[in-house]
């Protein structure tokens, strides 16, 4: 299985008693979400974070329904969080968000480490990641970003790791 990593940070001017409230919400999934991919959260709320929790929603993925299921596999309040897809359009979906206190404000920091269905295999696969999903992630965490930066204050420019590709390539067995 081919892993893709995408990482981003962005600071924001709220502290982080401010910022780590709000991402301990997953009913405001909806208003980071891009309204194109038709979000909606199937767990009823209020939906409490915490290790072991389990997260339903639905997103369009090239225009179709998909049902999402995620589970919160680490909860480090206000440090980090990870969700994992159990249920979803990809073979393997790791996201860690990591919060930090920075300059008066909060270092917003995304790790997805992300591969693509077992059925895209070779240069199928590599075509599918650099034509839609490598652009679609790059456009959802820009859309984040300016969300965050309207809500939270800073600006909505994101620093980009790995020589500034979102995507980095990784071998795993």
């Amino acid at each position: 299985m081919r892993c893709y990593t995408l990482r981003r940070e962005q600071w924001v001017a709220a502290p982080l008693q401010r910022t780590f409230p709000f991402f301990a919400r997953p009913e405001n999934l909806a208003l980071i979400t891009p309204p194109r991919l038709g979000f909606r959260l199937l767990t009823p709320p209020p939906v409490d974070m915490e290790k072991g929790r389990i997260i339903d929603y639905t997103i369009r993925v090239m225009g179709l329904p998909v049902r999402w299921r995620t589970l919160i596999s680490t909860y480090q309040p206000p440090a980090c969080f990870v969700d994992e897809q159990m249920i979803g359009p990809y073979s393997f979906w790791h996201h860690t968000h990591r919060f930090e206190p920075r300059d008066g404000g909060t270092l917003l920091y995304d790790e997805v480490r992300y591969a693509l269905p077992v059925a895209l295999t070779g240069p199928l696969r590599d075509l599918v990641h650099s034509l839609y999903v490598r652009p679609t992630l790059e456009r959802i965490f820009d859309f984040r970003a300016q969300v965050f930066a309207r809500l939270f204050g800073g600006s909505a420019k994101t620093r980009m790791h790995a020589s500034h590709a979102l995507a980095r390539e990784e071998n795993t067995a």
